[in-house]
Parts: structure tokens; sequence; C-alpha cells
């Protein structure tokens, strides 16, 4: 791995928007270990923000700080407005923030439906009553095989359609961002470029503001606004794809240039 100059976060090259997230000077640590340093990181609405970074950078640290699985040492966490650090993580789903955490944590004896009926559970029961039939046909409309197999038990669906199964549980808890880690996991080439631009899409018609962690950087770069890398817990680069795509370091260490 090519080693990058540690930089102050770049705040002020960070386009200005309607914030959705904003991470302000976050500090995790594991017992006395620090897992995260400092880290500054926004994302803005109907955006897609990608987290690059090596095996034990701190990425799916970074994930369980903002989604309540891990509280922050110190440094706050803003959505839309509200500091949300050291709420509860159903707390956290309930203001918008919905996860697709690595390797799916499907229910893989049941159906494809229940699995995705799963994912409303957030909601109270007047919103599971008015939203939940629009809702469904609108993750069937992302993903048709889904309604296909909806009466087909999860564990027999091929890594792929797991991981539709996995997002489209996730949107019917009516996020306003998804936080998907490393959902290119187990792919073949061809099923990343689909996942890839399924989560473009998602973002673009459903407005919902995406934070991408994955460790391919190429499939991520192709689709993200704006880029964070993350090396030993510490944000080292930031800039938009293009930038970030044409920096020499990202393309010896992640792009093989």
């Amino acid at each position: 791995m090519a080693e990058f100059e540690n930089i102050e976060p770049g705040k002020e090259r960070r386009q200005s928007g309607n914030r959705e997230l904003e991470i302000e000077d976050v500090c995790t640590f594991y017992g006395e270990a620090q897992a995260l340093k400092n880290v500054f990181l926004s994302v803005n609405t109907n955006e897609v923000v990608s987290i690059l970074g090596s095996n034990g950078a701190g990425k799916t640290t970074l994930l369980r700080t903002i989604t309540g699985l891990l509280t922050p040492g110190h440094g706050k966490i803003i959505f839309r407005g509200e500091s949300i650090e050291g709420m509860a993580p159903n707390e956290i789903i309930r203001k918008g923030i919905v996860s697709v955490p690595e390797g799916r944590e499907l229910f893989g004896p049941m159906s494809v439906l229940d699995n995705l009926l799963l994912g409303a559970y957030s909601l109270n029961r007047r919103e599971r009553r008015n939203i939940m039939p629009s809702r469904l046909n609108m993750v069937f409309d992302i993903f048709p095989i889904l309604k296909e197999r909806r009466k087909q038990r999860t564990e027999t669906l091929s890594g792929g359609q797991q991981q539709m199964v996995a997002v489209g549980r996730a949107l019917m808890a009516k996020p306003k961002l998804l936080a998907l880690d490393e959902p290119s996991l187990g792919l073949s080439p061809l099923l990343i470029t689909e996942m890839m631009n399924l989560l473009k899409r998602i973002c673009r018609e459903w407005e919902v503001s995406i934070l991408l962690v994955e460790q391919n950087a190429r499939a991520a770069l192709k689709i993200a606004n704006y880029v964070y890398v993350l090396e030993r817990g510490e944000i080292f680069l930031e800039g938009s794809s293009n930038e970030i795509m044409a920096d020499s370091k990202i393309q010896s260490a992640y792009l093989g240039g």
C-alpha cells in the first residue's frame, strides 16, 4: 500500500450544499486503542459519497459510529441539523440513517418478502399501513428479480440477489441516508457494475443520499460525487471523484496504476 502524506481535512474544499450529514472531529476507541482520529466528513443531500481505504483503515468503524453501534469518544455527528452521537441504533434508524452491513445479515430460512418487510419495523403502525404497499412496489421496480422470487427462501438466492434483498430491506425503512459497507463483496464484476448503477439510481430517483464504504475503488469512484480516503483511522485525502481518480497516489494504491 502506498503511503499518503497526512493532510488537514480540506473543509474549505468541500463544495457547499444542503448538508445531510456532518461529522466533526470524531474520535472512536476500542478500549484504549484509538480507531478513528479527528475525522471530518460531510454528505450533501442527494449525493453519493464514497469512503475508500485498505483493510483495517477504520471504514467499518466509521459506519458503526455513525449508525450508533459505537459511541465516539470525542466529536459531533450531526444529521439534518440534529446531534445524534450517543443515540441508540434504533433511534438513528428512525431519524433516517439506515445501514446495509457487510455480510448482509439476512434471515436465510425466511422468504424474500418476509426479509423485506422486516425492514419496515422501525416505522410506526400508521406509516407501515400507509406506505408499505407502495414502498414494496418501489423496491420491486428497482429489483424486479425479487418480485419473481418473493416467496423463495433467501438462503437459496445467489450472492447478488441476496445483496439486493439487503438493500431492499434497508429501503423499506424509508431512509434519508443509506450507509453501505462493502456491497460489492463476493459479487462478480458484472454484478458489481449492476449494483453500483442501481445505487446511483436509488440516489437520483428516491432522493436518498448514499454513504458507500468500498474496497473496490474503481467501482466506487465511477458513481461517487465526493470521496474520502481513510488510512489508519484518519482522513488522508478528499476531493471529487475526478480529482481522486487523477491522483497518482490513488492510482498506485487502489487502481493498479
